[in-house]
């Protein structure tokens, strides 16, 4: 195996190349402006450092978030159009998951909960028990409106002070390309390529607006 993986859900860019046994190489910059300019010479980057040809992947994982619009796309695009110009498959990962599979191989013990900066003085948040796996969300709310169980972690949680709260801060790839590894090992579908919104985009056609056509 030969996993391409990327994320642009949150305010970092990060991309990683994993050969089924361990990350190859990883690269990760925090620029909340620049996703789509920096996702694909950052693509590039990793896999020169892990001394693999495009043509020799065998699949690309990308975050589907919760996000924001505008750089979730940026991801979810590039993978569709990777997987098309290279024939390959595309898996989905919600980059909360991911963002809790690197929490737990950094540590972490027992339940918590995985927050991130949905903007608007909110937060995407899902909760995880102590094996790690997922047992509530994703979802958004007010921090005040969720319930954490036990610790928090990322940029969310580190923002509004949550319970315990402690990093990773922004998903790494190297750790979502992990994740998607061992869920694939085990037998078990990831999502599709699919944006996880959970809300509308900020940007909307006013109410009451009327199209003004040529008769």
């Amino acid at each position: 195996m030969l996993l391409l993986a990327f994320d642009t859900a949150t305010p970092a860019v990060t991309a990683a190349v994993h050969d089924g046994g361990k990350v190859l190489a990883e690269s990760y910059e925090v620029d909340a402006r620049r996703h789509g300019e920096l996702l694909l010479p950052t693509v590039a980057a990793v896999l020169r450092t892990a001394g693999v040809d495009k043509r020799e992947l065998t699949a690309v994982a990308v975050g589907v978030g919760p996000g924001p619009y505008t750089g979730l796309r940026v991801g979810l695009v590039t993978a569709a159009a990777l997987g098309d110009a290279l024939g390959l498959p595309v898996h989905g990962v919600c980059t909360l998951d991911a963002i809790a599979h690197q929490a737990r191989t950094e540590g972490l013990e027992g339940a918590f909960t995985v927050a991130t900066d949905a903007r608007r003085k909110e937060v995407y948040w899902a909760s995880y028990d102590a094996d790690g796996a997922r047992v509530s969300g994703p979802a958004v709310d007010r921090p005040a409106e969720i319930e954490p169980g036990g610790r928090t972690v990322g940029a969310g949680a580190l923002l509004y002070a949550l319970p315990a709260a402690s990093g990773p801060e922004h998903v790494s790839a190297g750790a979502l390309a992990d994740f998607a590894v061992r869920e694939l090992a085990a037998g078990r579908e990831l999502l599709p390529n699919a944006p996880l919104y959970l809300r509308r985009p900020d940007a909307q056609v006013p109410a009451g607006y009327k199209a003004v056509l040529p008769a």
